[in-house]
């Protein structure tokens, strides 16, 4: 007879009130010892602060904000679209580049305008994962690289998918 161990599941409370990016990170990680639940959870229904001035440190502030006031295990995300025709802009604006209150097609409409009819339309999407397990942090990024087209196409996703093109593509990631 073996003598098997059953690893008992841990939760990580995801740093978001967005009930659609909790349920797609569950069936990502379905089977995979781990229960994910958002904010209201736990019953925070906070504003969470993001006011670093880079993506790391945005995501940071979420997720110390949320360990250290409910004493839970949690990550938070943050994702900026860099535009090298624009120096890296938005970035960490990206949300709201536009304006308050943040607008997707405002911000859209703004990022084409700014880039124009420039040739150098290479981008890449920036996102940071800041993980607190027991008080210890990590930080993970992963980056998608592409280009910015010159009208949106594609009417899937959200927020500037229908203006990127990832590499090795040839649709929208709206399309995709």
């Amino acid at each position: 007879m073996s003598n098997i161990i059953q690893m008992p599941f841990m939760e990580l409370i995801f740093a978001t009130n967005n009930a659609h990016k909790t349920r797609e990170i569950n069936e990502i990680l379905s089977n995979k010892g781990l229960i994910i639940k958002n904010l209201s959870d736990i019953e925070c229904f906070d504003e969470l602060p993001e006011t670093q001035s880079t993506i790391v440190g945005n995501a940071l502030q979420k997720a110390r904000f949320v360990a250290t006031n409910y004493g839970v295990n949690c990550f938070a995300d943050d994702t900026g679209l860099e535009i090298d025709a624009l120096d890296g802009a938005p970035g960490v604006h990206s949300a709201r580049y536009a304006g308050t209150p943040s607008d997707a097609t405002a911000n859209t409409e703004l990022v084409l305008k700014n880039v124009g009819k420039t040739l150098l339309r290479t981008a890449r999407f920036r996102t940071i994962i800041a993980l607190i397990i027991d008080n210890q942090e990590f930080i993970f990024e992963g980056i998608c690289e592409g280009n910015i087209i010159e009208t949106p196409v594609g009417t899937g996703g959200f927020g500037y998918d229908a203006i990127f093109v990832p590499n090795g593509y040839q649709q929208t990631f709206a399309e995709m």
